[in-house]
């Protein structure tokens, strides 16, 4: 989100369309191979949708060109874009992967959360542990 607004703030709105949509494409690829991935390990778990192999593969070949012609054309705008994704491995890490995490961070992590859902209007504001309530 930061590095959005600094992207809002600096550069015009046909670029940061452009880091999103580089974005966008390369995770619905990651989806479809994640798709034929479980379909080829675990053919047997429940599957409310399931459509024949041959459509994701056909989507898969349509993206890999797609998604190399785009790096050929504008690799600065790809580079970029995959800067903006990988500025969440650190945010990964300090939230979700280090489980010991001190108390003040749990609070601080627990206090931004509770802000952004109020500041989005997403989630019902429920600040604050039960055993305080």
């Amino acid at each position: 989100c930061l590095a959005t607004l600094i992207i809002m703030l600096v550069g015009d709105t046909y670029t940061l369309i452009n880091y999103v949509s580089f974005i966008n494409y390369l995770c619905y690829g990651v989806t479809i191979i994640g798709l034929i991935v479980l379909r080829w390990k675990k053919p047997k778990i429940f599957r409310p949708i399931k459509v024949n192999l041959l459509i994701p593969i056909t989507y898969l070949a349509f993206w890999a060109f797609l998604l190399i012609f785009s790096l050929y054309s504008e690799p600065i705008v790809c580079g970029v874009g995959l800067i903006i994704i990988l500025t969440g491995v650190p945010v990964f890490f300090l939230g979700v992967y280090w489980r010991s995490k001190p108390k003040c961070v749990n609070r601080l992590i627990e206090s931004m959360t509770c802000w952004g859902q109020k500041l989005c209007f997403v989630v019902y504001p429920q600040c604050g542990s039960a055993e305080e309530e």
